[in-house]
């Protein structure tokens, strides 16, 4: 498929602007701290876009409108538990590690139950974001591939290789403004598309509704008690702690709470960023029903080999007038870019502070700290590259995406719970609940597999799949505070 020639141009403009722009953060690195805080001295809305930004990848991008094209709007209550976990943020987390002082998100963890809980946790988050990274790669070469026919592989590494160059150069603060730009250039471009698929109704607007209303495309879910299934309640429960993992133990967010010059603009920055994201996953959600309301109102302009999540794609090259096509390939592009780049500096931070300053160079100079965060950076492009690279071609690549990332990070969330709301509970108990948690999370996320021709090889989890890290965070806690009673008594 060739776009014309104004669109290409478009997205060459937007992207390459992006990383020239981050890139030019290169002399404003003068040390780690600047690299890695951007010396505290950001503005507060920029964070905030940041945050947002890092929230919203291509998968949202076009996943969003794909669920809600498909089925309903049951996943929007997902971003219902967002403004909850950033009240909670604001009034706990921002302070506590404001307070500490450092810009590990895991050297609290150390503080509370010693080296292999921040060990444990840093090494979770680093394999997280490389599967993330690597994942990320190939959702943004496969679309290039079929708008332009360029090739995909070459797609990876030339996507790699950019993305790694601006946040090896413009450390933090190429990487918080260059989101920023690119959140807006998002939140642009969803508005656009919405607006044009509005106004594009044979009967008008309210045709919109009234095809979705009749189809019952605005439900929110079931609100029966079912554990077993995606109702709202399981929705909300899985958004409330998986928000909460993001916003109390993940690199990418804590370690943005540390770049502006306040606890009171890092709170603020938290709010806006999360609050943003709520109208703006509406506005994904309504273009999904739209385009079901659009292409049920003229099924002639959707040919029979196109359905769920490529739909939207479908209708970025084909409905929307020349020009737009390119913003929209843009947006989506910028949002993949500000994922990968969050991964590649976040990553490169945790192995300067978690490893080479407290195991290998402890009076580490900033001239040896950015060597470290310049290696880092290139080190985990490269591997990100090369598993994208080993992705091509794999078909369930975001189902064993998740899966994987249920089991390295579903952990983390619990242990931090034990370490934040008991000051009682041992090195042992944490170790302890660790264990059983991670064991709870490997069964729920892995037992689907066990099941060959129909005979049953292993106990399946009763739970949706969404519960994962809901029980194995539970399962932590409780163990953990099991644990510590049952050595009370004895």
């Amino acid at each position: 498929m060739n776009l014309p020639v104004t669109d290409l141009i478009v997205f060459i403009i937007i992207t390459l602007g992006n990383v020239i722009f981050g890139a030019s953060f290169f002399l404003r690195n003068k040390t780690s701290s600047q690299f890695t805080t951007g010396g505290g001295k950001l503005p507060a809305w920029v964070v905030g876009m940041s945050i947002f930004a890092t929230f919203v990848s291509s998968i949202s991008f076009l996943a969003l409108p794909g669920k809600a094209y498909m089925s309903d709007w049951n996943a929007l209550v997902f971003s219902f538990a967002i403004p909850v976990a950033a009240i909670l943020a604001a009034k706990f987390f921002v302070p506590l590690y404001r307070n500490l002082g450092s810009v590990s998100a895991y050297n609290y963890l150390e503080v509370r139950f010693g080296s292999w809980a921040r060990i444990y946790a840093s090494i979770c988050y680093i394999l997280t974001q490389l599967m993330r990274t690597g994942a990320i790669l190939l959702l943004l070469a496969l679309p290039l591939n079929a708008l332009f026919g360029w090739n995909i592989k070459t797609i990876i590494i030339v996507t790699g290789i950019a993305v790694t160059v601006y946040s090896m150069m413009g450390g933090i603060q190429a990487v918080i403004w260059t989101d920023a730009i690119q959140g807006i250039i998002l939140v642009v471009g969803a508005l656009i598309c919405a607006a044009v698929l509005t106004f594009s109704m044979p009967e008008g607007p309210s045709q919109i509704f009234e095809i979705a209303a009749a189809n019952h495309k605005f439900s929110l879910g079931s609100l029966s008690a079912s554990l077993s299934e995606s109702t709202f309640w399981v929705v909300l429960i899985y958004g409330l702690f998986i928000n909460l993992q993001n916003y109390g133990i993940d690199q990418n967010f804590v370690q943005r709470y540390m770049t502006t010059s306040s606890e009171k603009k890092a709170k603020s920055s938290a709010l806006f960023g999360a609050l943003l994201y709520v109208p703006v996953s509406i506005v994904f959600f309504y273009i999904g029903t739209a385009l079901f309301s659009y292409y049920t109102a003229r099924p002639d302009l959707l040919p029979a080999n196109i359905d769920g999540d490529k739909v939207f794609p479908h209708f970025i090259v084909n409905g929307l007038p020349t020009g737009l096509t390119g913003l929209l390939i843009a947006s989506i592009f910028a949002a993949g870019m500000s994922t990968v780049s969050t991964s590649i500096n976040s990553t490169a931070t945790i192995v300067l502070s978690d490893y080479y300053q407290k195991y290998f160079n402890k009076n580490a100079d900033d001239k040896s700290s950015m060597k470290v965060l310049y290696s880092a950076s290139v080190i985990f492009g490269i591997l990100g590259v090369i598993i994208s690279l080993s992705l091509v071609g794999v078909e369930s690549v975001l189902d064993a995406w998740w899966s994987l990332a249920s089991i390295f990070s579903g952990g983390m969330l619990g242990l931090f719970l034990l370490a934040f709301l008991s000051k009682k509970v041992r090195n042992m108990d944490a170790a302890i609940g660790v264990i059983v948690g991670v064991l709870v999370i490997i069964w729920m996320s892995l037992s689907p597999l066990y099941f060959t021709e129909g005979k049953l090889l292993a106990f399946r989890s009763p739970f949706h799949s969404n519960l994962t890290i809901v029980i194995g965070t539970m399962a932590i806690f409780l163990v953990g505070f099991l644990s510590l009673k049952l050595a009370k008594k004895k």
